[in-house]
């Protein structure tokens, strides 16, 4: 393992993830603390406890995230675009997004990226949107039609999974996704992240950001 994969490091690419539709306001504050205390990029909660969250990490470097169209893409471009202007000025700093997969294996480009295209502009300027394509979904050439797209739309990250589907973010795929869109965008592995080796391989692939229910326990098994 290279030097450079310390905790600190590791830490700071971490989005400290609770999407369980059982979340309870407390685990939400528990993540907080979690996500505060170990310096990790953000936590990511379902829109409803955004509240909760901009307000247990007030005054820390941890930034709040969120997710839009969860977790299957299909609401109507109207409602992801005010789901993500509620849920930045309720807090969000950051916001993932569920592309329209069904227009996008339908091969109707442009609905897939209007659609991304109006949660960028919902969000604003000083808030990240992140756009999950659900890899398991896709072929390789959708994986990266689904990319360029997000990049023409403006967004920050596109992201590989949402966790809830198929299959989770896999090496080959944040791969295939940090050569596609180079340095124009940043990638986000997520689903079926559990250790620090699944954890290094993915940033050893490409990956920028890692969405992950077990930041702690892969924090625990890195050195300082």
């Amino acid at each position: 393992m290279p030097k450079e994969w310390t905790k600190s490091v590791v830490a700071k690419t971490i989005d400290h993830t609770l999407l369980k539709p059982i979340a309870t306001a407390e685990q939400v504050r528990e993540l907080c603390a979690e996500a505060r205390a170990n310096r990790f990029a953000s936590v990511c909660v379902n829109p409803v406890w955004v509240p909760v969250a901009a307000k247990e990490l007030s005054g820390s470097d941890t930034l709040v995230c969120t997710v839009i169209g969860f977790p299957l893409g299909a609401n109507a471009t109207e409602t992801k675009a005010e789901e993500a202007r509620l849920a930045v000025k309720h807090g969000a700093h950051e916001v993932d997004m569920v592309i329209n997969i069904g227009a996008l294996k339908a091969g109707d480009h442009r609905i897939v990226e209007e659609d991304i295209r109006a949660v960028v502009k919902a969000a604003g300027p000083k808030a990240a949107v992140k756009v999950i394509i659900e890899t398991c979904f896709l072929s390789d050439d959708e994986k990266r039609t689904a990319c360029e797209l997000a990049m023409k739309a403006g967004a920050h990250f596109v992201k590989t999974s949402t966790g809830f589907g198929t299959g989770g973010a896999t090496v080959e795929d944040v791969r295939l996704m940090r050569k596609t869109v180079g340095a124009a965008c940043k990638v986000k592995a997520s689903g079926g992240i559990r250790s620090y080796h699944d954890a290094i391989l993915m940033l050893e692939a490409g990956a920028d950001r890692l969405g992950t229910s077990s930041g702690v326990a892969i924090i625990a098994e890195l050195p300082d």
